[in-house]
């Protein structure tokens, strides 16, 4: 038996329906429909639970620092075991959204605090020191964490700055500053990888690597893509290939073997298969190749619509804010959160690498886009 050939699941022969053909069931029956079911299902949960929960400003606060903390400890931890002979998670790749989301929630609660009167430099300078371990920790084990996260950091900064009318963060010396850090950064990566011989650790290997292989992957995508999938026998699986939902975007693995769906997956040495879209190209392409430029373009309007209805809302905040109604301030730091962790993980997963929006990290992105949404309801009381 050809053991590059193992799948855990084989999924039955068929052409890849498209858009009209989709008939949502109980039970999906490809990668595409299980990523719609959920997301709606989590919509429903997401509206049930955030609009039963009185979510006070004190409370978004401690709830944003206690995340923080614990992403602090799983990095820190995670980034430990790459120096040691024990197997490490990359939890900053997955949940690096997650974390952002908690920093960005704090940094909005903080002149808000301010505001009512609280003391609150000890409590900027300990959210500070939470987002300067996680900026090391998650640099170590991502290079594209690095980058996701100053894109994250400056549209924080940036919100709260419109949203608080105060000066723009965008000046030119903290422009600057930024840029020097993420060149600093880079560098001591580099030279912390030829000190320690760990090239895993080297941005230098990881552009090399798009160099060699970005190419193909890419004449791949554009040769063989449809309106809906792609054409069929042309991914991996050869034969069995269905022509869309092909594996390579999908929600986690542990999910979709968690109900014994019959999906192709990626599992074990295959991984490396399916790296050739998720590792090297941008999310629109990875998207495209799987489901089509038709579900392409539904995605990018989604993210676009979520985004501008998170800007609406946010401004229905503030003006019941500086009315003198207190009463949403914990849920507008929070959609200031979901908003600037929402639109850096959407441009880095679909304009710089797939797996920023792939497997558990599609789902934490999925997440944040309802938790956004489930404000309209709030609105509407």
């Amino acid at each position: 038996m050809d053991c590059t050939k193992l799948k855990i699941l084989t999924p039955r022969k068929r052409s890849f329906r498209g858009l009209g053909g989709i008939k949502l069931a109980l039970i999906a029956e490809n990668h595409l429909q299980l990523i719609i079911e959920l997301l709606i299902i989590m919509q429903i949960g997401v509206m049930f639970v955030f609009n039963i929960i009185p979510l006070s400003l004190s409370l978004v606060l401690f709830i944003a620092l206690i995340v923080g903390i614990g992403f602090v400890i799983m990095f820190g931890m995670d980034a430990t075991f790459l120096f040691l002979p024990i197997a490490h998670y990359e939890f900053a790749h997955p949940y690096g959204p997650m974390a952002l989301l908690a920093a960005v929630t704090a940094l909005a609660a903080i002149p808000m605090m301010k505001d009512v009167g609280i003391k609150i430099t000890n409590l900027r300078l300990f959210v500070y020191i939470i987002i300067g371990l996680i900026t090391i920790f998650g640099g170590i084990m991502h290079r594209s964490f690095l980058i996701f996260w100053f894109i994250g950091l400056l549209l924080g900064f940036f919100i709260i700055s419109k949203s608080f009318r105060q000066k723009s963060v965008f000046t030119i010396k903290r422009m600057a500053t930024v840029a020097g850090v993420v060149i600093i950064g880079f560098g001591l990566l580099e030279l912390l990888a030829i000190l320690l011989k760990m090239p895993v650790l080297s941005p230098l290997l990881r552009i090399s690597r798009i160099e060699d292989y970005s190419l193909p992957s890419l004449t791949m995508v554009l040769k063989n893509s449809a309106i809906f999938g792609h054409i069929q026998g042309t991914c991996y699986w050869g034969p069995e290939c269905s022509g869309g939902s092909d594996g390579y975007v999908t929600l986690p693995m542990s999910l979709v073997t968690l109900f014994g769906l019959p999906f192709p997956v990626f599992y074990g040495i295959l991984v490396s298969k399916k790296d050739v879209i998720d590792y090297m190209l941008p999310g629109i392409f990875g998207y495209t190749f799987d489901f089509g430029y038709g579900i392409l373009i539904l995605l990018l309007l989604w993210c676009v619509g979520v985004t501008i209805l998170g800007f609406k809302i946010l401004g229905i905040y503030r003006s019941k804010r500086e009315s003198g109604n207190r009463k949403y301030l914990g849920r507008e730091a929070l959609l200031i959160g979901s908003i600037a962790a929402f639109v850096a993980q959407a441009i880095v997963g679909l304009f710089i690498m797939n797996r920023s929006i792939n497997g558990t990290a599609l789902l934490t992105f999925l997440f944040i886009g309802t938790l956004i949404v489930s404000h309209v309801l709030v609105m509407r009381k």
